[in-house]
């Protein structure tokens, strides 16, 4: 009755909202738990659906005169208000659906993603929403469903560009859209042993065996189970191992390859019918080493022929060809044992390629790293070439994770606020996929390798170490902080080591970071961990979760020059670990801003082409003086800009605060005065901290709203129009802070103020160039410059204007191999549209090498860019990953740019300076366009330490070892 009332309540609330007002996560859960609790869940009622239109009740069929109708249910006017003003789909009925709608590619189909989400969730949780409702008897019918799901592949597979685009989702839609008589066995298998081991604890280790390495072995492992537990479980546990049992009896039924050809009749006199003719004959008598390899070669060439094949019905039985073969695959892989290093290599490879095959990497992504994978075929080896092959096998695996995540997280992230149980799905996908085995050989290969080259890690008690890697070098001690989900609006600690899914863009100071997504090795928050010597290594999602258990705990973390890693517990620590944190931070170890040079006095708006190098902390901050150096250097290469010198900040702080007897400026200054003296009376620094963070509130508050000159907005307009050719308002610009504090010597502060993109409207523009003289004040990039500079009071802000350019995908290079730490190499990473990379996106990511070659280190896995209308603001565009990023040619044009850079940039300043650039650039069209060159600044104290390279094994890259040597 309680459910009931709830339930009416919920139906009065929604249907008297306007459907386009966005309904709130709470009131989801309430909704959820309604359905769970109605008899008729989601659903009204039910009805004949007529060929006319018509719709009759349920004992009255549409008549045949009219052609034969389609009986199931009809949603609660609540379902319908939900998907109108959340675009969230509840229980949907495929039957009732449009085609196109459920593709629903203007949403980057959400909607089919929900329902393979809605179907998980069911496994795990009794039916969810239908928990009552499951049996409700007509609410759709799977002859129906299955009939839709024939029609809906016949529509979707005729477009060239959606099998292209799309190859990944599409295959993986296959097994949960109903068009033939199979079930997701593999799926449900797992479910059930979830269901099971958090209802029974002690079911857990089996759990974690057919999650992580399933065989056919586990059925009477399960089945001992239950008796040696008999008198522990109760009558639904029996029930539901029981169920599983039968489930994985029916999983691990053989799949007979002589039936592919039988079902799918269209194939027979095909190039690709022929092959999987030859293949299914060969199947019954290959050793488990053959079954593996042709089964990897013929998932790839299946995959090919979907692509040319133009029938929809041939492609939609290619692609169930596709999953009976990765089944084939997942029951067998760990058949097949290599008893040497050769066989390991050569599992490896035909591992990667059914990987490829199955569509977790693109094939020119797998086109990329298989010359490197199926390089196995001398005697011997050098340690170096077979580190080479882990590296991009390692590679692969991530990838693959990657493309799971960039497919389903949005959609999963949607779902968690209001169903936490939805966040296991991505794992879900992971772990039903022939990845995980690959994953498992990868780890046995960096095993080996680490036992040879002595280069191994020490996590605490952590299984498969070799899946981590360090990424810059450092050391840390602090409470271990493992989040595990969503990172954003974590608030950090700077005394804490943080473990993440995927690095958060605004970090603030941690004392050391892991993450499973790396993002790409140049962006922001990689750059500041870079620079100031903090402990950042890349790990798996298990060992994530199996950190979980030391969350809360001290430990030392440290990651050498190398790259190996240590994670102990605080009670593990040798005295000279000890000895590290022993002495606070000197405060001569931190940088002073030089000020002795600035030239407040110049307070006139300046055109970019009047700057370079030599005014970089005189009259304007790094960024305008190098830009400004570069449009001298190339001068095709770079749009126009304005520049707003330091002084005209200076000169606006001056101004009387409204309500105060006091500028700007003094209000700052006094602020800082008086944190010295509360430093002095031994205040404690939190306090100290939290006194000058209110103060500064008040402050950026305050300039937000202050009043500008009436001469330099004069100015600003007159500026606007002689060196853009448009008036202020008429052109996109963006807004770049610019400060003194950018680009130092040892501290390179990138990322930490605030760069307005893409506006347009005049007023916009005067607003926000306060917001930009504001945002040194905020609290991140105070905290930054408290701890690493003397005189953090000395922060002028400049501002660079330029016009936008809507490029195609932009980018960062540093003029240095950071994986390969050649000088010589280049390091690209690149994505789809404006502000690529440096955000901390799933970079498109290159070692262009010294020799002429270049190595794929990671694609993009970005499922959004960044577009930069003439209207303003930033616009979003879905992107798919069946091409590269860069061209040959773009490449070929990075490394000009690189070798010029390199060999003129000192020339041109008058520098000393012999270290690497970091250069923001785009393309637009193939043409090159240049944002920024700074220098690319390293931790030397980190790179220098002794206790660094204590830790650092002496490797010999070239040892060479047999490839017939025992595993």
């Amino acid at each position: 009755m309680k459910a009931t009332r709830l339930f009416t309540a919920l139906v009065l609330l929604f249907t008297s909202c306007v459907f386009s007002q966005k309904i709130t996560d709470e009131k989801i859960k309430e909704q959820i738990i309604a359905y769970k609790n109605d008899i008729r869940g989601p659903y009204r009622d039910i009805r004949w659906f007529c060929t006319d239109g018509s719709i009759r009740q349920p004992k009255d069929p549409c008549p045949d005169n009219i052609g034969p109708g389609v009986q199931h249910a009809r949603y609660k006017d609540a379902v319908i208000a939900l998907g109108k003003s959340n675009h969230i789909y509840f229980g949907q009925i495929l039957a009732a659906t449009n085609h196109k709608d459920f593709w629903d590619a203007e949403n980057n189909h959400s909607r089919l993603k929900q329902y393979q989400l809605d179907k998980y969730i069911r496994t795990i949780d009794n039916g969810w929403i239908n928990q009552k409702s499951q049996f409700y008897r007509g609410s759709l019918q799977i002859e129906d469903e299955q009939a839709w799901g024939i029609e809906f592949y016949k529509w979707l597979l005729k477009d060239d560009q959606n099998i292209a685009a799309n190859y990944f989702l599409i295959r993986q839609s296959l097994k949960d859209i109903p068009h033939n008589d199979d079930d997701n066995t593999s799926q449900l298998m797992r479910s059930q042993s979830k269901v099971i081991s958090d209802l029974y604890e002690p079911f857990m280790n089996l759990r974690v065996k057919i999650h992580s390495q399933p065989e056919f072995v586990d059925i009477e492992k399960v089945r001992n189970f239950k008796t040696e537990n008999a008198a522990k479980l109760t009558t639904d546990l029996n029930k539901k191992i029981d169920e599983l049992v039968a489930t994985m009896k029916v999983f691990y039924k053989p799949i007979e390859a002589s039936t592919f050809l039988a079902n799918s009749p269209q194939l027979k006199n095909t190039e690709i019918g022929a092959k999987i003719a030859t293949y299914a004959a060969n199947t019954l008598q290959s050793s488990p080493a053959n079954l593996v390899i042709n089964t990897a070669q013929m998932l790839l060439d299946v995959r090919d022929a979907v692509s040319t094949e133009k029938s929809p019905i041939v492609r939609l039985q290619l692609l169930d060809i596709s999953i009976k073969l990765e089944e084939i695959l997942f029951k067998n892989a760990q058949n097949w044992a290599p008893e040497d290093l050769k066989g390991l290599l050569e599992k490896v490879c035909y591992l990667g390629m059914a990987t490829a095959g199955s569509g977790y990497i693109e094939t020119w992504e797998w086109e990329q790293i298989m010359g490197t994978l199926s390089n196995y075929d001398a005697d011997k080896m050098s340690l170096n070439d077979l580190t080479t092959i882990l590296e991009s096998a390692r590679s692969e695996v991530e990838w693959s994770a990657a493309m799971v995540k960039a497919n389903y997280q949005d959609v999963v992230n949607q779902y968690t606020n209001f169903e936490p149980k939805a966040y296991g799905f991505v794992d879900d996908k992971i772990r039903g996929s022939i990845a995980l085995y690959l994953g498992q050989s990868v780890g046995q290969l960096g095993d080996f390798i680490a036992k040879e080259s002595a280069l191994s890690n020490k996590v605490i008690d952590l299984a498969n170490q070799s899946s981590i890697r360090g990424l810059n070098p450092g050391y840390a001690y602090g409470e271990l902080v493992v989040v595990d989900g969503n990172p954003d609006g974590t608030e950090v600690a700077a005394n804490k080591i943080y473990i993440f899914e995927r690095p958060p863009a605004d970090l603030k100071p941690v004392a050391g970071i892991a993450t499973v997504a790396e993002g790409n090795m140049v962006s922001h928050v990689q750059l500041l961990a870079r620079n100031l010597g903090i402990p950042n290594a890349a790990l798996s999602d298990q060992n994530l979760r199996d950190l979980l258990k030391y969350n809360g705990k001290k430990v030392f973390y440290a990651v050498s020059n190398k790259g190996n890693v240590i994670i102990k517990l605080e009670k593990d620590m040798t005295s000279d670990e000890l000895a590290l944190f022993a002495k606070k931070e000197r405060k001569e170890e931190r940088i002073e801003v030089p000020v002795e040079q600035i030239k407040l006095a110049e307070t006139k708006i300046l055109n970019l082409r009047s700057v370079d190098a030599s005014d970089s902390g005189k009259l304007c901050g790094p960024k305008a003086a190098n830009l400004g150096q570069l449009k001298k250097m190339f001068p095709d290469n770079v749009v126009e800009g304005l520049v707003i010198p330091f002084g005209i900040f200076r000169q606006h702080m001056n101004q009387i605060m409204p309500g105060r007897a006091e500028s700007y400026w003094t209000f700052l200054n006094n602020m800082f005065d008086t944190a010295e003296k509360m430093r002095a009376s031994n205040t404690n620094e939190e306090e100290v901290e939290a006194y000058q963070l209110k103060q500064l509130e008040t402050l950026r508050g305050a300039i937000k709203k202050m009043p500008l000159n009436e001469a330099f907005t004069t100015a600003l307009e007159k500026d606007f129009q002689s060196v853009f050719g448009k008036n202020l308002g008429n052109i996109p610009v963006f807004l770049r802070s610019d400060t003194n504090m950018e680009d130092l010597k040892d501290f390179t502060g990138a990322g930490l103020n605030l760069t307005l993109f893409n506006v347009v409207d005049k007023e916009k523009i005067i607003e926000g160039i306060k917001d930009v003289w504001a945002s040194p004040y905020t609290e991140r990039s105070f905290k930054w410059r408290q701890k690493y500079l003397l005189n953090p009071e000395n922060v002028f802000p400049s501002i660079l204007v330029i016009p936008s350019v809507d490029v195609d995908y932009s980018g960062v290079l540093i003029t240095k191999g950071l994986s390969s730490g050649n000088e010589n190499d280049l390091t690209v990473a690149f994505s789809r549209g404006a502000g690529g990379a440096v955000d901390g996106q799933s970079a498109e990511t290159y070692l262009i090498k010294n020799d002429g070659g270049y190595q794929l280190l990671a694609p993009a896995r970005e499922p959004y860019h960044n577009t930069l209308p003439v209207t303003g603001g930033t616009g979003k565009k879905m992107v798919s990953f069946e091409k590269s990023v860069l061209n040959d040619q773009n490449i070929k044009e990075i490394k000009a740019l690189a070798q010029t850079i390199r060999t003129t940039m000192a020339k041109e300043t008058n520098s000393d300076y012999k270290g690497a650039y970091d250069v923001e650039l785009g393309f637009k069209e193939n043409k090159l366009w240049l944002f920024q060159i700074r220098p690319f600044v390293e931790n030397k104290k980190a790179l220098s330490s002794t206790y660094l390279e204590s830790i650092t094994p002496k490797i010999d890259k070239n040892k060479e070892i047999n490839l017939s040597t025992k595993l």
